[in-house]
């Protein structure tokens, strides 16, 4: 079973004036993987609580993916991206670059996201956007791709097989 944190940043929902429909719908996500939430907090916009609510998750060890939502747009408070990339061992363009692309023929401003994804330690993150449905769309194109990536990580898998490969 993987470990999933779930951590959204919104200014609003942090004062308790905003619902957090965005991390319902990651949560719906994660229960249908059969995996499980251990960690969820709603933070404001503000890149060093961001930056050390992540850090902290991964490395404790608990955590084995960080699902952000929410501060990956334009507006001068969107600083998500700001706050993941420096912490990250490694990055995975890969994600966010196909979350950009899926999503596009559904919602043309999912190009405006600047969402990264990348590993911490043996902890998976990935930005996603702020709203329910963007959340659901990008959840359809990495929930393939996650239990893989856990599997890669933490030395479970360590070369691909034969038919995961097309010719």
């Amino acid at each position: 079973m993987i470990n999933f944190g779930i951590l959204t940043i919104s200014d609003k929902g942090s004062r308790g004036e905003r619902y957090d429909g965005s991390g319902a719908a990651i949560q719906d996500r994660v229960a249908l993987m059969d995996g499980r939430v251990i960690r969820y907090d709603i933070v404001p916009d503000e890149v060093d609580i961001i930056r050390n609510r992540l850090i902290e998750w991964a490395d404790a060890g608990e955590v084995d993916v960080i699902l952000t939502t929410g501060g990956t747009g334009l507006g001068p408070r969107d600083v998500t991206p700001e706050a993941t990339a420096p912490i990250l061992d490694k990055l995975l363009p890969g994600i966010a670059e196909a979350m950009r692309i899926e999503t596009f023929g559904k919602t043309p401003s999912s190009i405006l996201s600047r969402a990264v994804a990348g590993v911490r330690k043996k902890c998976l993150i990935v930005n996603m956007p702020g709203s329910p449905n963007g959340v659901r769309e990008c959840m359809e194109v990495i929930v393939p791709a996650i239990t893989h990536a856990y599997e890669m990580i933490t030395g479970i898998v360590t070369e691909h097989k034969p038919e995961n490969h097309k010719v």
